[in-house]
């Protein structure tokens, strides 16, 4: 049963992909049916799955003498993870019935979406880092094609190739640790390589481990590669959600914690790993504060947020990181959600052309603000409990300054979630706006993720359960909601976070009082604006690549035997140097 429903939530969605393309775009409503039908298919199947967790290997495809076998395991992250992709992913094809309303092309729009979360469900539940490799590939293209979408607008254009570039940067540190596995065991398979880590060179391991670091960082937009996503936002509002908030992104968090056990005792790279999260936590929030793009500001937080859970795995805190992946999987594909909504509305991204939508949207900003507390972690919303978890996990597992450095991303969280939602809904409107709420099946997804982000924090005790199944056996303990409360609410930490963040939400409200502070200031905030520098620095990097490939470019004589040799001889030298490391 187990394997049937991997075949399921894989390729219903890629089947529903091929039939809404074969539909043509003259019929949108059969195309807006089939892709909803495909999608609840997925989402029905990805719960199911959740109920067959474990340890076993439950498909096993054979692929031929070189690349062994396609296995697949069901364990507890991986189905986890699933449920997210599948879930989520039907929410926002529900959603993209009234936002795509009147697009052309949706067949492609739909067909990508669909590609996706199949790709993303096989990516999080494959036993073969070869196959995982094919899956991350598959992802990193979906995310490039849609956030190309509306192709004759060259920031889109832009965005799509910045995200492929620097997500690809990421691939090769993935696919290099997949070769050495098989180097060194002749298996592909991640089961065999975690039980067999110990007997790896040392230099082997240590390479492997900062190479996964790297494709983690990229693919989840951490420093320094984090300078795509927030481009990404040219993509369609649902796309945003969907791929860019509650799914694709988490690939790189994922990537971590399916290796921690291989990896967490290699020497400084629990170290690294919690120094980039608190690094990109902090300064992310900061950037949020200052940008004026809705859509910016989520993806500013959403990188912010993503620094918590990488955090998190650097001090230890795997149950804290995945719980918190959970609360921002659903809190984040509601803002995004939501904003689309306001978007769709009012024809802007930019808050300052906003303000006053409250009265005309109450529903959409009554979600909104479910969202925005969630995400500023006020109680007793699903994003409290999971940051709370995460500081405390924090404090204890890792260095009282990186601590502090997080209580004060939080405090900045609280300010610029406050600033987005008075700027969107509640502030003087200096432009006379005719908008409507939300239609009827942006209401249904969205009221389904507000009822999640109130809820889901209850079923912390069966999430610790599942969790703890396959390869994470004894490194999640398993936590009951009770205790969670318990901890939660006694531990002087959270007091501290709590007076941090209203804090910085005061900063808001009496803005105009500390002027001084603001100018004194000033300098952050321009650095802010620049993007603290890393967007020169992949820009340099972009130049520096351009020119080694019209220096490189001399090499291509168009002789196709002088083509031949080449590639012979690099496939040698690989080869030779696979069968040499020791």
């Amino acid at each position: 049963m187990p394997g049937i429903l991997v075949v399921c939530v894989i390729l219903l969605p890629w089947i529903g992909a091929v039939v809404v393309w074969s539909v043509r775009d003259t019929r949108p409503r059969a195309q807006h049916s089939f892709a909803i039908g495909f999608s609840l298919l997925a989402g029905l199947s990805a719960i199911a799955l959740l109920f067959y967790s474990g340890k076993d290997i439950v498909l096993r495809i054979p692929v031929g003498r070189f690349f062994g076998e396609a296995t697949f395991l069901a364990d507890g992250l991986g189905a986890f993870l699933t449920l997210v992709a599948a879930g989520i992913g039907s929410l926002t094809v529900v959603f993209s019935v009234d936002y795509m309303h009147g697009e052309t092309q949706l067949g492609r729009y739909y067909s990508l979406v669909l590609l996706f979360i199949g790709a993303m469900c096989g990516l999080v539940l494959s036993n073969s880092l070869l196959f995982l490799f094919f899956f991350w590939e598959i992802t990193a293209f979906c995310s490039y094609a849609l956030i190309s979408f509306y192709n004759d607008d060259p920031k889109a254009v832009a965005g799509g190739i910045k995200a492929l570039v620097i997500t690809q940067l990421g691939g090769v540190g993935l696919l290099a640790g997949a070769l050495v596995v098989y180097a060194n065991l002749g298996t592909f398979e991640i089961n065999v390589f975690l039980s067999e880590a110990g007997i790896f060179p040392k230099t082997a391991l240590t390479l492997m481990a900062f190479g996964f670091l790297a494709a983690a960082a990229a693919k989840s937009a951490q420093v320094p590669f984090q300078t795509w996503l927030p481009d990404a936002m040219e993509a369609p509002t649902p796309v945003s959600a969907l791929i860019h908030a509650a799914t694709m992104v988490n690939a790189g968090v994922y990537l971590l914690v399916r290796f921690y056990p291989a990896f967490y005792a290699v020497p400084g790279w629990r170290t690294a790993i919690l120094i980039t999260g608190m690094v990109t936590a902090l300064l992310a929030a900061i950037m949020a504060v200052v940008a004026v793009d809705l859509k910016r500001v989520l993806a500013y937080s959403t990188v912010s947020q993503l620094g918590y859970m990488v955090y998190a795995i650097g001090a230890g805190g795997i149950l804290a990181s995945q719980f918190h992946l959970l609360s921002h999987a659903i809190f984040k594909a509601l803002l995004f959600l939501a904003a689309g909504a306001v978007i769709h509305s009012l024809g802007t991204r930019d808050m300052r052309q906003m303000g006053g939508l409250g009265r005309q949207m109450p529903f959409v900003r009554n979600v909104f603000i479910i969202g925005g507390l969630a995400l500023a972690g006020i109680p007793v919303l699903n994003g409290f409990w999971s940051k709370e978890l995460i500081l405390e996990t924090g404090l204890q597992g890792g260095p009282t300054w990186a601590f502090w450095m997080m209580v004060i991303g939080a405090g900045l969280t609280g300010l610029y979630t406050l600033r987005m939602v008075w700027m969107v809904f509640f502030s003087p409107s200096h432009v006379e706006h005719h908008t409507h709420d939300a239609p009827l099946a942006m209401k249904i997804a969205l009221g389904v993720l507000g009822l999640g982000t109130v809820t889901s924090w209850l079923l912390v005790g069966p999430f610790s359960q599942v969790l703890g199944d396959g390869f994470l056996e004894g490194m999640v303990h398993e936590l009951s909601l009770e205790h969670l409360v318990t901890e939660i609410v006694v531990a002087r930490a959270t007091w501290i976070t709590l007076a941090v963040i209203l804090s910085g939400a005061a900063l808001w409200f009496f803005r105009d009082r500390l002027s001084w502070l603001q100018s004194s200031l000033r300098w952050l905030g321009r650095a802010a604006e620049v993007g603290f520098g890393f967007e020169w620095l992949n820009q340099q990097i972009v130049t520096i690549f351009g020119r080694m490939s019209n220096t490189l470019r001399r090499t291509q004589t168009g002789v196709l035997n002088w083509n031949v040799f080449g590639i012979t001889a690099g496939l040698l030298f690989v080869i030779v140097l696979l069968t040499l490391w020791k």
